[in-house]
């Protein structure tokens, strides 16, 4: 004998309430499949192995260099086509167990240390570029140039002491000092006038700096000879120089505090190890046992 029990109105509409939530659910988690799957396409299938979007990212981030002359559509299809071939090729490898040689063995190993290396560096050197950490040497730096003189010169270049004094001469009787720098300077700037712009003492050769940086504004110099022939200077403006605003240099930055922190990084990691190294004499192993540019990378 069946029993059977009496459905109420408020037990009808708990039930239909719960199958319409699960119906909410199941759409929700087919809607969120359906993104990922629009957001990772299928872009090829090799003997059913399927090749998504996300290994052609991966493929132009490793081939670099090679791919930066060619369009987007021409680059994907070139990389899509590497891939295919590579999946072709790499299937055909196991099939003849190039994989159990012990060269490939050693090349994994290799590959296998290099990328755990650069992952867990990068990840250092991004764990470092704060806002914080970067306005930081942005004000170190800031204090060292403040305050620092610059000048603002022109300057005619030939290559005899008795041109140098013609020319001279020609200024003090009123010469426009750009027109002449035009028709007579040898200096590869000479067609805007002679104009070095704005420079630091230690950014030219002592002989021409000395000279430019102990003149006063508007004032024309005698002929100063340097290895690059003979000069007449003649300072435009005097300023104390100043700081590049921060988001100029933010990338130069961000580059500088990532290669420190990487750096920062393996030399701790060296000195907590033993290292060993049996190809020279301890001392001199010792007083090299530092990263290279080659151990840590700026990746970010």
């Amino acid at each position: 004998m069946t029993t059977s029990f009496p459905v109420t109105k408020t037990g009808m509409r708990r039930g239909l309430a719960s199958a319409a939530l699960t119906g909410v659910f199941a759409l929700a988690l087919f809607a969120g499949h359906v993104r990922a799957e629009d957001a990772n396409p299928v872009l090829a299938k090799v003997n059913g192995t399927e090749i998504r979007k996300s290994d052609l990212t991966l493929a132009e981030e490793e081939l670099g260099p090679s791919l930066a002359q060619m369009d987007p559509s021409t680059k994907d299809d070139n990389v899509l086509s590497f891939l295919i071939d590579m999946k072709l090729v790499a299937k055909a490898a196991e099939d003849k167990k190039v994989q159990d040689s012990d060269d490939f063995k050693k090349r994994m190993a290799f590959a296998r240390n290099r990328l755990l290396m650069d992952n867990l560096l990068a990840s250092e050197g991004k764990a470092a570029t704060t806002d914080d950490a970067m306005k930081k040497v942005y004000e170190d730096a800031s204090k060292q140039i403040s305050g620092e003189q610059e000048v603002h010169a022109r300057h005619i270049l030939v290559e005899t002491e008795d041109e140098a004094k013609a020319i001279e001469d020609e200024l003090k009787k009123g010469g426009d000092f750009a027109e002449l720098a035009k028709k007579k300077s040898k200096d590869p700037g000479s067609a805007d006038g002679g104009d070095l712009g704005f420079f630091t003492k230690d950014q030219m050769v002592p002989e021409f700096a000395n000279v430019a940086f102990s003149l006063e504004p508007g004032k024309i110099s005698d002929p100063v000879k340097t290895q690059f022939g003979w000069h007449v200077i003649r300072v435009e403006e005097k300023r104390n120089r100043k700081p590049p605003d921060f988001e100029q240099v933010r990338g130069q930055i961000e580059t500088y505090v990532t290669r420190k922190a990487q750096a920062d990084y393996v030399s701790k990691l060296r000195e907590a190890a033993k290292i060993e190294r049996t190809d020279k004499p301890a001392d001199a192993a010792k007083s090299e046992a530092k990263p290279t540019d080659a151990v840590a990378p700026a990746k970010k």
